[in-house]
């Protein structure tokens, strides 16, 4: 990733869900990429010798969040087919690749969830009061590690 003096624009972005073959595939544009995060865990520890009267902080376990992709309804039923096939048992993990573009669309960094799942699928809100919004579709993944490539 390059060092620039403005930052660059969250709007231009492309989000591949790799199948189950190792083929990264788009599935339809995203408008929405929430919950890219990871926390590691520490524990509390005091040897009952030590000089000094605090304790340490070791690290152990880390934990990534939930991420949430949110698109509009485009009658692409591959979103609904992995979580349907997890919730039968057919275990699919995949790696997730977000990758964030500059304003000439070139690559500028990735996100890349290792063993990535569905977890939970929203579907749109329908309303017949004529408002004029897009039905949109939520698929929630959790993945076990993210990764961050320049």
């Amino acid at each position: 990733m390059a060092t620039r003096d403005n930052p660059y624009g969250a709007f231009n972005f492309l989000v591949r869900l790799g199948d189950q073959g190792g083929e990264d595939q788009i599935v339809g544009g995203f408008s929405d990429v929430s919950g890219l995060g990871n926390e590691i865990k520490y524990s509390e520890y005091r040897n009952g010798n030590d000089t000094e009267n605090h304790v340490r902080k070791v690290p152990n376990i880390n934990t990534t969040d939930d991420v949430t992709l949110k698109r509009g309804l485009i009658g692409d039923p591959r979103l609904f087919t992995w979580l349907k096939a997890q919730r039968e048992g057919d275990l699919a993990p995949r790696t997730v690749t977000i990758t964030l573009m500059d304003e000439s669309r070139k690559d500028v960094c990735s996100w890349v969830l290792l063993r990535a799942q569905p977890k939970k699928w929203v579907g749109p809100t329908l309303s017949g009061k004529g408002g004029g919004e897009v039905a949109m579709e939520e698929l929630h993944l959790v993945a076990e590690q993210i990764d961050f490539k320049p």
